[in-house]
C-alpha cells in the first residue's frame, strides 16, 4: 500500500492507494499512532484509491479513533469506493468515523 503526506492548515491528509489488509496493516497503523504521538490530531484519510479493506485494516481505525479521543482529535475519512464504505457500514465502524463523500466536504467540516 502506497501513502502519501501532505498538511493543509491543521490537518494531516494521508491519501493511501491499494490494499489495508493483514500484511499492511501494521506498518500503516505505527505510522498512524506515530503521527498522533508527534501532535497530530486532526487527521483526514483519502481512501479513494483503497481497493481493498480487511478486518485487520478496520482495526487500525478503530485503535486511531480510541487515541484520538485522548487529545480531542479527530479522524475523518473521505472518497470511499461504494463497496468500501459498505465494509465500514455492516461492521458498526462507520458509527465511529466521520465519513464524507469528498476531501473537499471534508476538509470544509473538520
Amino acid at each position: 500500500m502506497e501513502v502519501l503526506e501532505r498538511k493543509e492548515n491543521d490537518v494531516m491528509i494521508l491519501t493511501l492507494k491499494g490494499r489495508l489488509d493483514s500484511n499492511t496493516s501494521d506498518e500503516f497503523g505505527e505510522r498512524l499512532l506515530n503521527l498522533i504521538k508527534n501532535g497530530e490530531n486532526r487527521l483526514v484519510l483519502d481512501l479513494g484509491d483503497v481497493d481493498y479493506i480487511s478486518s485487520a485494516g478496520l482495526r487500525v481505525f478503530i485503535r486511531c479513533v480510541k487515541e484520538l479521543k485522548q487529545t480531542q482529535g479527530q479522524l475523518c475519512l473521505c472518497s470511499m469506493k461504494d463497496y468500501i464504505r459498505e465494509v465500514f457500514d455492516l461492521s458498526g465502524i462507520a458509527s465511529l468515523l466521520v465519513i464524507q463523500p469528498s476531501l473537499d466536504d471534508t476538509l470544509r467540516s473538520i
